[in-house]
Order: structure tokens, then sequence, then C-alpha cells
């Protein structure tokens, strides 16, 4: 079992920055691909970017490539989403997963992840 709690998210004003962080409870964190998700009102969930287990690969989705940047400390349990030049179009609800598929390197469907965060709003103004 894998607990999952964000924080991090808030209100912040375009072109600002955020870190979100998602601490895990259980000893078998370094087991999982990690995701970040996001849902804003009237969409469906979609991928952010993914990291894998030890560390070492990282994946994105194009909409947030060269501002976002995801990384993990396994030691702690947490994984990290550190968003720059935020713009309106990233503001939702953030979610973190941990994912039991292989591959780093696709955009997953959200099939293959067995825990998933609360999630943490992130609002940006404009």
């Amino acid at each position: 079992q894998v607990q999952l709690v964000e924080s991090g998210g808030g209100l912040v004003q375009a072109g600002g920055s955020l870190r979100l962080s998602c601490a895990a409870s259980g000893r078998t964190f370094s087991n999982y691909v990690m995701d970040w998700f996001r849902q804003a009102p009237g969409n469906e969930r979609e991928f952010v970017a993914a990291i894998s287990r030890s560390g070492t690969s990282t994946y994105y989705a194009d909409s947030v490539k060269g501002r976002f940047t995801i990384s993990r400390d396994n030691a702690k349990n947490t994984v990290y989403l550190q968003m720059n030049s935020l713009k309106p179009t990233d503001t939702a609800v953030y979610y973190c997963a941990a994912d039991r598929r292989i591959a780093v390197f696709t955009v997953p469907s959200g099939a293959s992840v067995d825990y998933w965060g609360q999630g943490t709003q992130v609002t940006v103004s404009s």
C-alpha cells in the first residue's frame, strides 16, 4: 500500500513558478514510475511528466517541455514538479501517481496507475 500526499499548489501570476511535492508512505516507492497528471475544469485528465524508478530518465508532455522539471528523492520517498514560466492554461488540479508500467517514454493513460494522490490546486492568473 502506498499513500500519496501532494503539496505546494497555490495562486501565482503568469510567468511565475511553483514547486509541487508528493510525499509517499510505504517502502515500495522506488518500485514505481512516478507521474504527474493534471485536470482542468471541464477537461479530461492529462499527462504532464514522468520519472523512472531510479530517477535517471524523465518524460514530458509537449505542453510543459522546457518549463517543468520532474525529479525524485527515493531516500525521502518524494517526487517533485518544478513549474516555471507558468501560463493561465496550466491552471488545474495536479495529481501525482504511482505507476507500475515499465516504459517511461510513453504517454500513460492512467490504466497502469496503482495509487493516486488527492490532488493540489494550481491557479495561474493572467
